[in-house]
């Protein structure tokens, strides 16, 4: 069994489930066998971008998870960072 975390972040609220999973299990079946989705609704897991410690996973349904690994579930961005960076310069100048 491998010991692993699913985490998942909103503005107001944050969670890292703990899970205990076989070996060769993938990232997407982890984070369905975490529950996270209970915890927050509007999570879909076979919508949602994933990663492992930060870096994106491509395909969460065939990558498959180490010991310690933490899955990390990723809200979509509401303005390009770019823009955003433009958005302040302007306010400052």
């Amino acid at each position: 069994m491998l010991n692993v975390e699913v985490a998942y972040a909103r503005p107001d609220r944050q969670e890292i489930v703990k899970v205990n999973v076989p070996e060769g299990t993938t990232v997407l079946e982890a984070v369905e066998l975490s529950g996270i989705a209970t915890l927050f609704p509007e999570v879909n897991p076979r919508e949602t971008d994933m990663g492992i410690f930060g870096k994106v996973v491509k395909d969460p349904s065939a990558h498959t998870l180490r010991e310690g690994d933490r899955v990390e579930l990723y809200r979509p961005l509401i303005i390009d960072p770019k823009q955003a960076r433009l958005n302040r310069a302007k306010k400052k100048g």
